[in-house]
């Protein structure tokens, strides 16, 4: 029987294709109230349930793990309790990041006690840096998936299923998943990520990216347009196209031999129609160039906001990162894109306390985000990971006290400037995507417009979610516009 509990489970439904036939009621349990089922439905389904953590990548290469379990027979819940095989999608990018996955590995063992047989899985970037760990002297999982192996995975689980480990982190120089349709989780059927390309061969000394990811590789440039297109019929109004860098893109034709590179890239996906936005990360200082900002310029629907990570404001310390650029280039970088697009937004990441760093050091990167204006930002303190060439090659030196009052400084001067870039949107009209209810009221709508700016506004009329309006700016603050609809 058929339940409602808004409380009962953190997500929202049981996407399962034998409870699809139930159209009227899942329909309306998905307009915000959870649902669940009284005991374990018993309709021979395997299931899986899969959480994510990090960038956006991650939450993409779940949708295609997704996929590839589907075509194996399994089906994906959001009720972790009545799941066959629990998987969890992994970030090495911080420690935090890490430590928050192997609390969630110690309540998956626990559900795996209340629910004999039931697998537990690591993917991602900490499935390939802390394999032996986590099979071995753990003990915490069954399966171990590097993010190019997630082929393989039917394979593994069948190996843990007859009782033995599974494990693949083997790095691929060709795998793309070009061929696999995404199964889109937890989807608004509104906006969607479509992945361009894997890996990274920037060596940025703090990173761990180019050692769990592997190298650099671009994707079939006919089958992103081909996605792009499929969403679009689907309903779908955004997409971003994702990347560890993606405006190093270079895909060879291999018959016409004519290479594509991410401007034309972007351009192809535009003409697919004026109603599909076109958002991208994470954008390369190095490598994004003029023929990218001229192409933005050009079409109104590639949407005007820019992601172009700073990590530091002092060229000193970006030479010690390897980010092949200095403060100088950088600036350059920020003033073509506000001449070429005034009306642009940038954000970026920030990293303070980066080994040897120095107070004025520190200044700089203050002077960075005044200057450059950033819409918002990533702030972190350096966290040194294992295996990086800032590991191997720099001591850690910055106290973490240190560390921590130069993060507070940051993120003070961030909100400051955050809320001067909102107020001086106040009384500006702009073209917003309808994505959904706000948080707060579900009289109020919420959608972004082409800066990547949330902006509240008040229902009015026969309007739903996938449609574009216009909206007035009247307040704001550091994180969100507020409006009203206008004609």
């Amino acid at each position: 029987m058929l339940k409602f509990a808004p409380q009962k489970c953190k997500y929202m439904y049981d996407n399962n294709p034998t409870l699809l036939s139930l159209d009227k009621e899942i329909n309306e349990a998905r307009q915000g109230e959870a649902l669940y089922f009284d005991g374990i439905i018993s309709d021979g389904q395997k299931r899986f349930y899969i959480e994510s953590y990090g960038c956006q990548m991650n939450f993409s290469d779940s949708e295609i793990v997704a996929s590839i379990l589907g075509e194996v027979g399994y089906s994906p819940t959001r009720n972790m309790e009545i799941a066959d095989l629990i998987l969890v999608n992994t970030c090495s990018i911080r420690e935090k990041a890490e430590d928050t996955v192997r609390k969630r590995l110690e309540v998956f063992n626990q559900q795996k006690k209340s629910k004999p047989g039931t697998m537990i899985g690591v993917l991602g970037c900490m499935a390939e840096r802390l394999k032996s760990k986590f099979l071995e002297e753990e003990k915490l999982v069954d399966l171990v998936v590097g993010p190019d192996a997630y082929r393989d995975l039917p394979n593994l689980v069948a190996t843990a299923e007859d009782g033995d480990k599974g494990i693949n982190v083997f790095l691929s120089r060709e795998e793309t998943y070009s061929d696999i349709s995404p199964l889109r989780l937890d989807s608004n059927g509104i906006t969607a990520f479509i992945s361009i390309m894997r890996g990274c061969d920037n060596m940025c000394s703090f990173c761990v990216v180019p050692f769990t990811r592997g190298r650099e590789r671009s994707r079939d440039a006919f089958s992103i347009l081909s996605e792009a297109e499929d969403l679009f019929q689907k309903g779908y109004r955004e997409v971003t196209l994702l990347g560890q860098n993606v405006d190093s893109y270079k895909w060879e034709n291999p018959e016409t031999k004519k290479i594509v590179n991410f401007a034309e890239l972007l351009e192809m996906v535009a003409l697919v129609s004026q109603d599909l936005r076109i958002r991208f990360s994470t954008s390369h200082p190095k490598d994004i160039t003029d023929q990218v900002l001229y192409t933005m310029a050009k079409h109104e629907n590639i949407c005007k906001y820019i992601h172009l990570p700073v990590q530091s404001g002092n060229s000193r310390v970006l030479e010690l990162m390897n980010r092949t650029y200095d403060r100088e280039w950088y600036m350059d970088r920020v003033s073509a894109i506000y001449r070429i697009m005034p009306d642009c937004a940038i954000s970026s990441d920030i990293i303070t306390g980066f080994c040897t760093e120095t107070e004025e050091e520190h200044q700089d990167s203050l002077s960075m985000i005044d200057w450059a204006n950033y819409s918002m930002s990533y702030m972190f303190f350096y966290s040194e990971r294992p295996g990086t060439l800032a590991a191997k090659k720099f001591a850690d030196d910055i106290p973490e006290n240190i560390k921590k009052r130069r993060l507070n400084e940051i993120i003070a001067l961030q909100n400051q400037v955050s809320l001067r870039h909102n107020l001086a949107d106040v009384g500006k009209t702009f073209k917003v995507l309808i994505e959904g209810n706000s948080k707060k009221s579900e009289n109020d709508w919420k959608g972004r417009n082409s800066q990547n700016k949330m902006i509240v506004f008040p229902k009015k009329g026969d309007l739903k979610p996938g449609e574009y309006v216009f909206v007035k700016v009247h307040n704001a603050n550091s994180a969100t516009l507020l409006g009203e609809l206008v004609n």
